[in-house]
């Protein structure tokens, strides 16, 4: 049987503002040797499944740094301290990136982004008849386009590739499996 592997040990090796890396010493439990193991801390994250009452999604456009590209995506972000919970975050997020603002948010997800080496775990936060009733508020680093996408069109453009960010396609699973009655 699999078994946790007991923490001799942690220390901090670096920090980047958004994420830290910590060095674990570990025994593993079937053989006894000890291991260094690197950890990647980041905030928890949450992404946004924004459905306005005419069945489009809200999704919006922006440049990702990391692999140089413009990716068609979901709304989300980092939580932050001040958030309450993840569906607090939700809400805050799509109204800062789009400036809408939905109904009944609520968690229909999550995952673990890669717990090979990351410690945080991603949301997805579903947020019915979303209107846009504010102005955007985006962060310093931020320059986003906001686009209305019909519901049924969303796999259709996962499968062509036009979006490719991971913990998207997550969450329009999990948006998939909620509106087939297998989510809550």
């Amino acid at each position: 049987m699999i078994q946790p592997w007991p923490k001799l040990g942690s220390k901090p090796i670096a920090d980047f503002r958004i994420f830290t890396i910590r060095s674990d010493r570990k025994v593993s439990p079937r053989t006894g040797a000890e291991h260094d193991f690197y950890v990647i801390d980041s905030t928890n994250w949450v992404n946004v499944i924004p459905l306005t009452p005419d069945g489009q999604m809200v999704m919006i456009e922006q440049y990702r740094h990391g692999s140089n590209t413009i990716e068609l995506e979901i709304p989300g972000g980092m939580m932050d301290a001040r958030d309450a919970s993840p569906e607090a975050a939700g809400v805050r997020e799509l109204r800062e990136e789009t400036g809408y603002a939905g109904e009944r948010p609520r968690i229909i997800g999550e995952v673990f982004p890669n717990p090979a080496i990351m410690s945080n775990t991603c949301y997805t936060v579903l947020c019915e008849d979303c209107r846009c009733v504010h102005p955007v508020e985006f962060d310093h680093g931020e320059d986003l386009v906001t686009r209305l996408v019909p519901v049924g069109e969303v796999s259709h453009l996962v499968a062509t590739g036009r979006i490719k960010h991971s913990l998207v396609i997550v969450a329009l699973y999990h948006f998939e499996l909620w509106r087939r009655g297998l989510r809550r």
